[in-house]
Formats: C-alpha cells, sequence, structure tokens
C-alpha cells in the first residue's frame, strides 16, 4: 500500500500545473513506480508491458498530468543531490564522484529503461516523445523529461545500431506506403510519381533499425544525371526519361526527411549522406559529381538581412538581385536533417 507522503507527492504537480491525476494517470504512475522497485526488477518485461499499455491509454488532461508527475515524482533528490555535491567539492576522489553522478541521474531514465524491455518499447518511447514535444512549449517544466529521453535515445539510436538499406520498387509495400506518408520536402504524388523516383536512374536509402524494423528513421532520394542540375522540378516530372545510369556523371541529393517526430534533435543526416556516397562511389565509380538542390528555408531572409548591412568586402547591393519567384519553397524536412 503506498503511504501517505508517497500520495502527497503524486498530487503536488497538481497545485503547479493544475493537471489533476484521474485513476488511469494514477494507476500508471504506481505501476511505474513498481517498475523501478525491487520487484520491477525482478518481473521487468511483464510489469513493462502493463505499465506501457496503461499509459497508451492516456489522453488529454490524463497525459498531461502524468507528463506533470513525470517531472516532479522521478527527478533526482535535491537533498541527496547537494549533498553528493558538497561531498565531491570536499574531496574529489573517484568514490565521491561516482556517488554525485548515480543521486544527479534522475529516476526517469532508469524507468525508461525499464520501459524499454517490454516488447515494442523502443516504438512506445519514441511515440512518447513525439506526443511530449507537442505540447513542450506550454509546459517547459517537461524540459528535463525531454533531455532525458533525448539522452537515451541518442544511445539507442547510436549509427552503430542503424542499418543502411536501399529502398527499390522491391521493397515492401509497407515501407513504401511511409515513404509517400513521410516525405516532407517534395509531396509525392501517389505510386507513379513513387515509381518514377525508384526507377534505375534514381537511388533512395534508409537507415532503419532492429527495433523498428518497418519504420525508416530517415532517407534520402537521389537523381543520377548527366550534368549538374539547375532546378529540381525535371527531377520530380514522372514523365522525364529515364537515363541510363552508366551514363550519368552526377549524383544530385534532392530530398532528406527525418521520420520520426519522436527522434527530433537526433543527428542522422549526415551520417546518411556520407554513407550514401560511398555506396555511389562502390556502386557508380564514374559518378565524379555530388551535389544537392534541397532547399535551404531562410536564406533568403538572411542573405536580404545581409545585404542591407554596410559590411566591407559584401558586394556592392546594388548589383545584386533576387528573382522573386525562384525562392527555395521553405521545408521543414530539409532544415532539421542537414
Amino acid at each position: 500500500m503506498r503511504s501517505p507522503a508517497f500520495i502527497k507527492r503524486l498530487f503536488a504537480p497538481a497545485a503547479k500545473t493544475g493537471s489533476r491525476p484521474d485513476r488511469h494517470t494514477r494507476r500508471t504512475v504506481g505501476l511505474c513506480h513498481a517498475l523501478l522497485s525491487e520487484r520491477g526488477e525482478a518481473s521487468g518485461d511483464g510489469l513493462a508491458r502493463e505499465a506501457l499499455a496503461a499509459y497508451r491509454m492516456l489522453s488529454g488532461l490524463a497525459l498531461t498530468a502524468f507528463f506533470d508527475v513525470l517531472a516532479v515524482e522521478f527527478s533526482p533528490d535535491p537533498e541527496a543531490v547537494g549533498e553528493a555535491a558538497d561531498a565531491y567539492r570536499q574531496d574529489a576522489s573517484q568514490a565521491n564522484l561516482i556517488r554525485l553522478q548515480r543521486v544527479v541521474e534522475p529516476p526517469r531514465q532508469e524507468l525508461l529503461r525499464r520501459l524499454n524491455l517490454a516488447n515494442g518499447g523502443t516504438a512506445a518511447l519514441v511515440e512518447m516523445r513525439r506526443r511530449l514535444l507537442r505540447d513542450l512549449k506550454a509546459h517547459p517544466h517537461w524540459a528535463g523529461i525531454d533531455a532525458d529521453m533525448a539522452h537515451l535515445l541518442r544511445s539507442w539510436f547510436n549509427r552503430g545500431f542503424l542499418s543502411l538499406q536501399r529502398i527499390d520498387w522491391r521493397t515492401p509495400a509497407l515501407v513504401l506506403e511511409k515513404l509517400m506518408q513521410y516525405e516532407a520536402v517534395h509531396e509525392i504524388q501517389g505510386w507513379r510519381d513513387l515509381r518514377r523516383r525508384l526507377e534505375s536512374d534514381r537511388r533512395c536509402f534508409a537507415f532503419f533499425h532492429p527495433a523498428l524494423p518497418d519504420e525508416p528513421i530517415i532517407f534520402i532520394e537521389v537523381a543520377l544525371t548527366k550534368g549538374m542540375s539547375e532546378q529540381v522540378q525535371p527531377l520530380l516530372d514522372p514523365d522525364s526519361p529515364v537515363v541510363d545510369p552508366s551514363s550519368a556523371d552526377t549524383a544530385v541529393f534532392y530530398s532528406i526527411t527525418n521520420c520520426q517526430e519522436g527522434l527530433r534533435g537526433i543527428s542522422f543526416g549526415n551520417f546518411l549522406i556520407k554513407q550514401v556516397v560511398e555506396e555511389l562511389k562502390a556502386e557508380l565509380p564514374h559518378i565524379t559529381i555530388y551535389s544537392t538542390l534541397s532547399p535551404v528555408p531562410g536564406f533568403r531572409r538572411w542573405l536580404e538581412k545581409r545585404l542591407a548591412e554596410p559590411v566591407a568586402g559584401l558586394a556592392d547591393s546594388g548589383r545584386v538581385t533576387l528573382d522573386q519567384g525562384n525562392e527555395p519553397a521553405s521545408s521543414e524536412g530539409s532544415s532539421r536533417f542537414m
């Protein structure tokens, strides 16, 4: 049976945020505490499944209350942190450092590790962070939860755990459908458009994680061309002629999309681009030029501001014109991942 002190702490966030935990929230929090207990260590997998099942039932104010409790109830003990910090300040021994590191780590991190033991736990936690990020601006006291989740997901989605796979017309339809759903730079206009993007003079590569086998983490689209392209529109034309890859000398990276909102802020794009370049070099050694036509959101505003400043060495603004009709379309899909 839970102690009165526990119940008091459980309802503490309501006084600060106005979100009062309902019975579903209290049950979920109770299962999370049980998962962190000795009982949780012994039966972690089953208890983790039960806790995640209870969490998935939360929505609206109940979900807000759950995150409120997670922010308070599963944070480090300030007194323990202060004592450990004072001890380390007085004696910077390894023992005191280890003790400080132990008490500074929020219990939330261990809770998330144990939730990850459940079948489908990784996917559930990625989705949990997506829901958290959706309302984070309105609830800045959740920042600690986000920091803990980002810290763990950054480790779990380390480049060493990701596999690079080429996407083509033989890829399972489930994955192809998700490419059409997730594409954030140049919308895919149905199956005909997708098929053209997967022709012999096109390449599409994606990173996958073993815990999310049918979910691309991030994917990139490449066009093989003769010479560099000045515009992206011809590359997106589903009626454009197919070029013989053996005659191409240029690889144009024209779209890159991060598929999982819950992994926002975790860098994959740089690794993906470099590995795709190596793949293309091995497959098509006659390709000697690598370029991009990805949009650069905000570049026009930055350039106009720079042109208006009297900076020494900057080109005479009177000799520079910007064609209003040729500004790259703004796209969050490209700015997040390049």
